[in-house]
């Protein structure tokens, strides 16, 4: 299959990265396949309102360009409201989809089909386009930016994340994890201005969620003093200081002193559980919700948290 397209229009300059469903339209066909093709492969579904086997395999289309994780993108084309470029690129009937790689349609197929083959139809368009690993590569990437994170190298890490947010701008855990690379270096004027850029679907998303309430406990670590050798002698003078032993908390947090932060909320809990309506206990449950609740340390500090709670 190879037909031949002119080009309906210059394009919008759309940039190749973007989300990984969209409409297109004959001014903005060159820009949203032919030129984005050039990244990765997009699949081009023709279709109709008016189509009744439309409606069952556009879904299957967004399922699986969704499972794809970021390897490919669809496009969806109205041929009612885009008839030249229908003629142009010869679609006879509809539903017809083709897989556009490098500006040129790779494969393709006329008609509906079951998810069994749409499936076998993908993956066989990602070997074609060598980008069969597309998913275990955005994993790695995601894994190795995490690493570079948790091994004191923000700047490695902000760039990795960088490169998957240009590919995959919604990405949640990219996101949280820039914004925890801006966190980490004290750039919380940048965390924050990242975070308000966000539209409400990705910034209520749970690793972005915990991001933010990272940020906010590295300001509030901030603002409590930050000098952890004064708050530290404070606390061993009047260990019933429960205020102190709370700034000190929150400025072991920031400090990147996790561990002994949420010791010294539990040893709050231990002393007066119901101190300024357990505030230890609310301030703990932050602490988890930053670290993620897959952290060794949330799951070893619940653990000592229901043990203090039940004994």
């Amino acid at each position: 299959m190879d037909p031949t397209l002119n080009d309906p229009s210059s394009g919008n300059g759309a940039s190749q990265s973007g989300p990984p469903v969209k409409d297109a339209t004959e001014a903005s066909f060159v820009a949203d396949v032919i030129e984005a093709s050039g990244e990765l492969p997009v699949i081009v579904d023709f279709w109709a309102p008016w189509c009744e086997p439309c409606k069952q395999l556009t879904p299957l289309l967004e399922k699986l360009t969704g499972a794809a994780k970021g390897a490919m993108r669809l496009v969806k084309v109205n041929v009612d409201e885009s008839p030249a470029l229908a003629q142009q690129l010869r679609i006879q009937s509809i539903p017809t989809v083709y897989a556009f790689y490098q500006g040129r349609p790779v494969d393709g197929f006329t008609g509906g089909l079951p998810e069994s083959e749409l499936k076998a139809f993908f993956d066989r368009v990602l070997k074609q386009t060598g980008k069969g690993d597309g998913g275990e590569s955005l994993a790695l990437a995601l894994e190795q930016a995490k690493a570079a994170l948790e091994e004191s190298d923000p700047a490695m890490a902000a760039e990795l994340y960088g490169r998957i947010l240009a590919t995959q701008s919604d990405n949640a855990d990219a996101v949280a994890g820039l914004v925890r690379c801006h966190v980490a270096t004290k750039d919380y004027e940048r965390a924050r201005g990242l975070l308000d850029s966000l539209e409400e679907k990705l910034a209520s998303s749970s690793p972005v969620e915990a991001a933010r309430t990272a940020l906010e406990l590295a300001e509030q670590g901030q603002q409590s003093g930050g000098d952890l050798s004064r708050l530290e002698a404070l606390s061993a003078q009047n260990p019933d200081d429960h205020q102190t032993r709370l700034d000190l908390a929150l400025a072991q947090f920031a400090n990147g002193q996790q561990e002994e932060a949420i010791e010294s909320l539990l040893e709050i809990i231990r002393r007066d559980r119901e101190w300024n309506e357990q505030a230890a206990r609310l301030q703990l449950l932050k602490f988890f919700e930053a670290l993620g609740h897959a952290h060794p340390l949330t799951a070893a500090g619940r653990r000592s948290l229901s043990t203090l709670i039940f004994s």
